[in-house]
């Protein structure tokens, strides 16, 4: 009798269960909102923002230049900084007001100003100066102009040094002006490029902010629907916590199963953007992650009360998220609250991982402090939709039994 009572209980669970899964995914199909935020925004942001740092690096940036000493070797100056593929000197202005109204207008990124005494000091002898004012808008402006007015000047001086030294051999001359002989290699991203080092961030942070955004409409979509305006509505199949935490997850984890695998795969091979991670290695990490961050979804939906507040709850937090994973921010510079704050959401070791799988080639081992603490965020915010969900299932359940006891007291 208890073994049929148990059996009982089990398939009802599990009819419950998939009836769930089955009225999240018609719910995901026939609300608009809903289906672009888990399709549309997932298929076109990683699109966006590949498209737009596809060149990886900013080539050409347009400078204006203020030549005070207007000798030969200024003239070489600035001939060969225009020379490289980082800066394109687009004007010679008279003065720095000129300059100025040029960078205001937007029309440069930088001003060279060669002062009067350049050819004057070299002849003597004397260390000179070469002034770069940069429009500090853009980083990328800045890191060209200065890269190539550096490499410039390093260049020049080391051929002054060779004039000075006279009659010297080709080896002499090399050993006088690199005592120390170094090489550049940039580990992981060998054109420095933007897209490389970004990208792999924003495509892991696109997943968490697409669920936020997803499962808070749906439960805001859910409470404008139900007549107490509870998450949970009061029926028969949503009578168990379990089944309803579980229902909903399957249900997103179908659809994200899909989306994540478009995301993580296709558009870095789209883009061809840097792929190291092998793909069983890649598979594991990416189900922590996903799982951590519906449950993350589930237990926020609770704030949720009407369609239009995830928007204004979730959206504005996708910058600073990724400020303080420690991508686009070096990690040890972050405060240390920041850094604690930064341990609630999944992205923040999402990124970390990803990038080093992904990009750096890591094993699970070689990452595995950000593995394991997906799998605890992931039993952690399962547990806290279990409550969640178990409490609005009691005030379900109680605002339909006083208003059942309402209409006992008018029925009298």
């Amino acid at each position: 009798m208890k073994n049929h009572s148990l059996l009982h209980t089990i398939r009802e669970g599990l009819a419950g269960l998939f009836h769930i899964c089955r009225e999240e995914l018609k719910n995901t199909i026939k609300d608009q909102g809903v289906l672009i935020f888990f399709i549309l925004v997932p298929i076109a942001y990683p699109l966006v923002y590949a498209f737009i740092y596809t060149n990886e690096v900013v080539r050409e940036v347009p400078a204006a230049v203020v030549d005070t000493d207007r000798s030969a070797q200024s003239r070489e100056f600035l001939r060969k900084v225009d020379a490289t593929a980082d800066v394109h000197i687009v004007s010679y202005c008279a003065d720095m007001e000129e300059a100025k109204q040029l960078l205001k207008n937007g029309k440069v990124y930088g001003v060279i100003y060669i002062p009067e005494s350049f050819s004057h000091d070299l002849a003597k002898g004397i260390q000179t100066h070469v002034s770069l004012y940069c429009d500090m808008s853009g980083m990328l402006y800045y890191k060209a102009l200065l890269v190539a007015s550096t490499d410039v000047s390093l260049h020049m001086g080391k051929e002054i040094q060779i004039q000075r030294l006279g009659n010297t051999t080709d080896r002499q001359d090399e050993i006088s002006t690199t005592p120390i002989a170094y090489q550049e290699v940039s580990l992981f991203n060998t054109q420095n490029g933007f897209a490389s080092f970004l990208i792999p961030a924003v495509l892991i942070l696109i997943i968490q902010q697409t669920l936020l955004l997803g499962v808070g409409l749906s439960a805001g979509t859910a409470r404008e629907k139900n007549s107490f305006r509870h998450l949970v509505p009061f029926n028969r199949e949503y009578r168990g916590t379990l089944r309803i935490v579980l229902g909903k997850s399957i249900a997103y984890l179908l659809v994200y199963a899909v989306v994540s695998a478009y995301i993580l795969c296709a558009v870095p091979y789209m883009f061809s953007l840097i792929q190291l991670a092998e793909p069983a290695t890649l598979l594991a990490f990416t189900v922590p992650y996903v799982l951590a961050c519906i449950f993350f979804a589930m237990t926020c939906s609770v704030f949720i009360h009407h369609r239009e507040s995830c928007m204004m709850i979730y959206v504005f937090t996708s910058v600073p998220l990724l400020f303080i994973s420690g991508i686009s921010w070096p990690g040890a510079a972050i405060p240390k609250f920041w850094e604690i704050i930064s341990w609630i959401f999944p992205s923040t070791f999402g990124i970390r991982g990803f990038v080093g799988i992904n990009s750096m080639g890591a094993t699970l081992q070689e990452i595995q402090s950000d593995y394991f603490a997906l799998w605890i965020q992931t039993g952690v915010y399962f547990i806290t939709a279990c409550i969640v969900y178990r409490r609005q299932i009691l005030l379900s359940r109680h605002k339909a039994l006083a208003r059942l006891q309402q209409y006992r007291k008018r029925k009298k």
